[in-house]
């Protein structure tokens, strides 16, 4: 996967178990909304080294060699999703310098689906659910402890 300096330019390669606490590197996020405003979230899968059964944005994932950070997030989407043939909009790239160090692009997508009609993979996602930003600014405030830390660098 590809380490990048602070102004997310790479400087070399590794393998995921060789990344070490001071090296940055990159992840996609994909925000999914549908008309009635709702925020689709991901449960992480348990057995996650990162951030196990907490609950995120729908789709995010490490950027690996040869990819961009659209590629990456159109392939995950498939992957964690079934998601096909989609066309995110670019949002913010933010920095997380929480646990681990990585710039995170994120993405936005409008999709009107119900929850069975996602084809997510299970040994990546636990579960998936609808939540209004309203409901989801509470109870990350309430319980902030069953989400990744980087949820919040969105809304902030």
């Amino acid at each position: 996967m590809p380490v990048v300096n602070q102004y997310d330019k790479i400087i070399g390669y590794k393998n995921r178990d060789e990344i070490q606490p001071e090296d940055i590197y990159r992840v996609s996020a994909l925000w999914i909304t549908n008309s009635q405003k709702e925020i689709l979230l991901a449960k992480r899968h348990h057995t996650k080294k990162n951030n196990p059964n907490k609950w995120g944005p729908a789709v995010s994932g490490t950027v690996e060699k040869n990819e961009t950070y659209k590629s990456n997030i159109i392939k995950e989407a498939n992957e964690e999703l079934g998601l096909t043939n989609i066309k995110p909009q670019i949002g913010p790239k933010t920095f997380n310098n929480k646990k681990h160090l990585h710039f995170t692009q994120w993405y936005f997508l409008k999709l009107d689906k119900k929850l069975d009609e996602f084809k997510f993979k299970k040994d990546e996602v636990e579960e998936i659910k609808w939540i209004t930003k309203k409901e989801l600014l509470s109870d990350i405030k309430e319980n902030s402890e069953n989400y990744i830390d980087s949820i919040m660098s969105l809304f902030n």
